[in-house]
């Protein structure tokens, strides 16, 4: 078991780093229909057993022909072919008629659009200049036979079903979903739909949290409240950790006399850090509870979207097995409008909206007024989140990192 001292904030991106260098799982896979695979993560990689397209096609209503009898007008009109059905090879000097789609037959390289052909009788007169293969797919333009199709680690978007669905599969073998536990500790909360007391406050760390594990494809597991009590949070950890892949808590992290996770989970295993140099979300701590990872999130709930957008998002997707990208991610800068008067020794995280967009400006963006870690709308009134590195403030601010809640919450 290791303690930890009263140790000084741990920056962001050495948190961030060292809880990806610990992400390490060993999650059971299982196989299961394509049209279930979406923001599941992808166990094998795909070698694509065939090419895509499978024959040269036609990208045009119209004829095709080769591109030698374009002077040997006009031309007759040897078959028809549509979608789905089979050609035979073309008769020397004519034209088949082809649909979007359609296989181009043998003899053929080029395809003229129909509205560059005058129909005369059972021929037809080509009009316009042309060019070799053109208004053709060709066979393996999109994917070739034996070439990587998806790799191991994706986490399955709509267009990665259907770049596997093009290569004929129906099954796939996935990571089964991360069993993320849940726990919201505090005395004062109660759940949304009950009777609200003086002293008490309705949970909506329960619902934040669980939210965003469930659009990320996790499966989040509902631990409960636990009250302000050392006993009641030890039970609550110790159980929690041999249900679960990853523990998350809500509250109680901080030093104050009625905050029991960190001492809690000390007992139980070894924290890691557990003050973070990020604003809002200072009281954060990382660490394992009898081998199972654990993640404390402060209990204000912008605190909570802060720190789990941050850190817990990119450690939950790395245990659940996606893999990195190798370009990173997008990066968005815009100019802040209205940027903080006062420095923070910690970097900041400020709910903001964008004011406008333009390709001779870029983002302009404004932080929202009210940057209280308890106040939660501002959230759903701006667009995402503003980052002020530390020690900056005023007019030395030009261009900022902007976190898109569509990014964050995907």
């Amino acid at each position: 078991m290791k303690h930890i001292s009263d140790s000084p904030m741990k920056p962001v991106s050495e948190a961030l780093a060292y809880m990806l260098k610990h992400a390490k799982g060993d999650l059971a896979t299982e196989t299961i229909n394509l049209m279930q695979a979406h923001n599941r993560i992808l166990a094998q990689e795909q070698i694509a057993q065939m090419d895509v397209p499978p024959a040269d096609n036609s990208a045009m209503d119209g004829y095709a022909l080769n591109f030698h009898h374009l002077q040997q007008q006009p031309l007759e009109v040897s078959q028809r072919i549509a979608a789905g059905q089979v050609s035979v090879p073309l008769q020397s000097g004519t034209a088949a008629r082809v649909f979007t789609g359609a296989e181009i037959p043998a003899g053929a390289n080029l395809v003229i659009a129909q509205e560059d052909c005058e129909i005369q009788g059972t021929a037809i007169k080509i009009n316009g200049q042309h060019q070799l293969r053109q208004f053709i797919r060709r066979c393996g333009q999109d994917i070739t036979r034996g070439t990587l199709a998806c790799h191991r680690g994706t986490r399955l978007k709509a267009r990665h079903m259907g770049v596997l669905a093009s290569i004929g599969l129906a099954k796939i073998v996935v990571y089964r979903p991360l069993r993320v536990g849940i726990i919201c500790t505090g005395s004062e909360l109660i759940e949304p739909g009950q009777s609200l007391y003086p002293g008490q406050i309705y949970n909506s760390n329960r619902y934040l949290i669980t939210g965003l594990c469930a659009g990320l494809g996790f499966n989040p597991i509902d631990l409960g409240i636990v009250t302000d009590h050392f006993d009641t949070t030890l039970k609550a950890l110790k159980q929690a950790a041999a249900q679960v892949d990853v523990i998350i808590t809500s509250g109680g992290i901080s030093v104050g006399e009625e905050d029991h996770v960190k001492a809690a989970a000390q007992q139980l295993g070894q924290l890691e850090w557990w003050k973070l140099a990020s604003k809002p979300g200072k009281p954060m701590a990382f660490g394992h509870i009898q081998n199972t990872p654990f993640l404390g999130l402060p209990g204000n709930p912008a605190s909570v979207l802060v720190t789990f957008t941050i850190l817990a998002k990119p450690f939950l997707l790395a245990l659940q097995g996606q893999c990195t990208d190798p370009d990173g991610p997008v990066v968005l800068t815009g100019q802040l409008l209205n940027p903080p008067k006062q420095t923070s020794e910690r970097q900041q995280y400020l709910r903001a909206r964008v004011v406008s967009s333009t390709a001779a400006q870029g983002l302009q963006l404004k932080i929202l007024a009210d940057q209280s870690s308890a106040v939660l709308t501002t959230a759903i009134k701006g667009h995402g989140l503003v980052v002020i590195p530390p020690a900056q403030a005023g007019a030395e601010i030009k261009q900022v990192v902007f976190l898109p809640y569509s990014q964050l919450e995907c």
